[in-house]
């Protein structure tokens, strides 16, 4: 067995396969880009074969770059969690459409629950709230609307990402993949009790949900399978959501410390230690790793948009060419000209959770400049962030430090922004794909590089920069009033 750890980080808008050395260090990588799918306003789908084919893709360019199958000790996968894949357990093939995380089309029946007076059960059971995110909504539209999902019968298999993944990489040619979830996974689907660990009968019924067609909830390391594709055997045995494995990978391993990261939407988690955590703000509880079928937790903050914005900017309204624009436009004006943008372009998030919010640009006038509204689409990450950090203080959970990562803290003037108006330093790794890290060291626990994850994070974290808070007080709080303001006016 070889000591490379390859990784398959299978997010929302690209899939990647990396190679690391047990040191920590990337050794090659290689990513395909994903089509996203709008078929209506407020869908968002994925073509569940094009993520497992490109994926594929991926890995086995890695496996080649590292000499052949038997230089791989482990593989492990994070995923964009929420997103659901139904898929027949005879042929592997898909279904139905892959009901992305961003999706709203179950906003009717989280209303209709809510209207019945379920959220509160839902939230002690689950650590959740009633929510189109989450994939349980998504199950109870899927199994309404897609009828060739009930005529499937014993067949239907239902899974998050990495569920799907794990399937096709050790099914045979006679069918028969296994079929798993880790625990971080189960905990975002609105089915899993989060103290039990288990599915609930309860929910499972609530949502309509076939159990039958559910997978096993895991560990998140371990000896799961292995997979036969790449001209050897690769043990799978590391498991995690990317938000959870990004915690990990940014070794907040003791309670109360925070990571964040900035990528298509924006998560804060902060470690909460061995009991489950309750949030009376509205923010998330969550399970942030298990082994040996025992749990630790986090309390989460979700916000919908932070790098699609980016994106949107470029590809919708051309007012970029890339996205590395954006730090010089940023830094061309003084201040944001009282102009701000609230991107609720798939509703918000944490803590205000209002799915059928629309964005907004406001404080506009013929002084204004692109770069200005460029500057505000950036500025919302910091605003946003200060937004969840009152939320957490309130839960007693405040943050003394924040450790960043992910596409959009490449910008250094978005860092710098983040310590400034969270008046916390802010920490940024020098190698900042941290969610494909922390699987990384899922993967040498599972294999036994690493005796845990102690030891993992002791060998794989590299450097880090420190950003100090520098802006004034007043000039702060004036920027946070406008912000609160324009966020007022697309909830009312």
């Amino acid at each position: 067995m070889g000591d490379a750890l390859l990784v398959i980080d299978e997010g929302t808008t690209s899939t990647r396969a990396m190679l690391f050395a047990p040191g920590g260090r990337c050794l090659d990588w290689q990513a395909e880009e994903l089509t996203q799918h709008y078929p209506q306003a407020g869908w968002v789908e994925h073509d569940a074969t094009e993520i497992w084919t490109k994926s594929a893709r991926c890995a086995l360019a890695m496996v080649d770059a590292a000499g052949g199958a038997e230089r791989i000790a482990a593989i492990g996968i994070t995923n964009q969690r929420e997103t659901i894949v139904f898929w027949d357990k005879t042929t592997g093939a898909p279904l139905a459409p892959a009901i992305v995380w961003q999706d709203r089309r179950s906003a009717a029946i989280c209303r209709e629950l809510k209207d019945r007076g379920e959220e509160p059960g839902v939230q002690a059971r689950t650590g959740l709230l009633l929510d189109p995110y989450f994939s349980g909504t998504k199950i109870a539209w899927a199994m309404a609307n897609f009828p060739q999902l009930r005529e499937a019968g014993n067949r239907l298999a239902i899974g998050t990402v990495e569920s799907w993944l794990v399937w096709k990489l050790t099914a045979n040619q006679t069918g028969g993949g296994l079929h798993i979830t880790d625990a971080t996974n189960a905990s975002r689907t609105l089915l899993m009790g989060l103290g039990s660990g288990g599915w609930s009968d309860g929910l499972i019924d609530l949502f309509d949900a076939p159990r039958e067609a559910l997978p096993e909830i895991v560990d998140c390391a371990g000896r799961f399978g292995e997979t036969t594709l790449f001209g050897g055997r690769i043990p799978v045995c590391g498991l995690a959501g990317d938000q959870q494995a990004a915690t990990i990978g940014q070794a907040c391993l003791a309670k109360g410390e925070t990571k964040a990261t900035f990528g298509t939407g924006a998560f804060v988690l902060t470690n909460a230690g061995t009991s489950p955590p309750s949030s009376k703000h509205r923010l998330l509880s969550t399970v942030l790793w298990q082994f040996g079928g025992r749990r630790s937790y986090a309390i989460e903050g979700s916000v919908f948009v932070a790098g699609s914005v980016v994106k949107w900017l470029r590809d919708s309204l051309g007012l970029i060419g890339s996205a590395d624009e954006t730090e010089a436009l940023a830094r061309s004006v003084a201040d944001n000209g009282g102009v701000y943008f609230v991107p609720a372009l798939t509703g918000l998030g944490a803590p205000w959770w209002e799915p059928e919010a629309r964005g907004a640009i406001s404080g506009l006038s013929l002084a204004s400049t692109r770069a200005h509204v460029v500057r505000a689409a950036l500025e919302a990450m910091a605003h946003q962030s200060h937004d969840l950090k009152t939320a957490f203080a309130a839960d007693g959970a405040d943050w003394s430090r924040l450790r960043i990562d992910g596409g959009m803290v490449a910008n250094g003037w978005i860092a710098q922004d983040l310590a400034d108006m969270l008046a916390i330093p802010v920490e940024r790794p020098a190698f900042t794909e941290t969610t494909a890290l922390g699987a990384a060291m899922l993967a040498g626990v599972g294999c036994g590089m690493f005796a845990g994850l102690d030891e993992g994070a002791a060998a794989m974290r590299g450097e880090v920069e420190v950003f100090e808070p520098r802006l004034e007080a007043g000039v702060r709080d004036a920027r946070l009033a406008g912000w609160q303001a324009a966020v007022r006016a697309v909830i009312g």
